[in-house]
């Protein structure tokens, strides 16, 4: 099978690609560095000659809703129109749970990306994870000050960012579903905990504190719109076992 990835340099895509070519899968990259522009579609039509399918893992480096939503969009219908021309078979497409429960910029964008997929006519699956393990790096990275890190309560079922690249390449080779899955973790976690935990394996000198943040968006999070409801499959690693594989010497 002949699969395009988009976004085969992120967290999540390189998975993807690396469990492509491991199954014995053919893998076209869709990347600037690839001549790809997947804003303009330049470069597009080329690389998707002959594709069984697409998997669409692209990320963008934002909370603000209007630069999400643009960015989705503008990447989602060029994707579409490119594998209509191309005669793609099959569209799969990495979201997230909750993201029709919380009014946040980056989902909102998500979702806006997954309304033109449903309505765009052309086979389709949608997998909606939880949270990667990895996110608790996020959460440290961008809420720390000094030796304080200040992070948001919010309920989190987090799963290996390895499986989700597993199911995502699994849903690929299978009949669209033309609709949403869900993919959730094995275990709840509240988001300033796992940052507590991510500082006590790596021995850092820092200390995670939850915080109320106001807000819709934010209670809903607290409240567990990032849980899963409904899941198709529940991942098997734990975020212990996740933070044991990164465990570092107390500097």
């Amino acid at each position: 099978m002949r699969v395009a990835v988009a976004g085969a340099t992120g967290k999540v895509g390189a998975h993807v690609v690396h469990q492509l070519t491991r199954t014995g899968h053919e893998v076209v990259r869709l990347s600037r560095t690839d001549g790809v522009d997947l804003t303009t579609g330049d470069g597009l039509a080329d690389r998707l000659a002959g594709a069984d399918a697409v998997i669409d893992c692209l990320s963008v480096v934002t909370t603000r809703r209007r630069a999400a939503v643009s960015f989705f969009e503008t990447t989602t219908r060029t994707l579409l129109d490119a594998e209509r021309a191309a005669g793609v078979g099959h569209h799969v497409v990495l979201s997230i749970v909750g993201a029709d429960r919380v009014q946040y910029g980056y989902y909102e964008g998500k979702l806006a990306q997954e309304r033109l997929v449903r309505e765009s006519g052309r086979p389709y699956t949608i997998l909606r994870a939880t949270q990667f393990h990895e996110f608790a790096e996020q959460l440290l990275e961008r809420f720390v000050l000094g030796r304080l890190a200040l992070v948001p309560r919010g309920r989190s079922a987090p799963v290996a960012a390895t499986e989700v690249a597993t199911a995502l390449v699994e849903l690929a080779a299978d009949t669209p579903h033309a609709e949403h899955l869900e993919l959730t973790g094995p275990g709840e976690h509240d988001l300033a905990d796992m940052v507590q935990q991510l500082v006590a394996v790596r021995g850092l000198p820092t200390r995670a504190y939850g915080l109320r943040l106001p807000g819709a968006g934010a209670r809903a999070m607290r409240e567990g719109a990032l849980l899963s409801e409904n899941p198709w499959r529940v991942g098997t690693q734990t975020y212990e076992e996740w933070l044991r594989e990164r465990a570092v010497e107390p500097a």
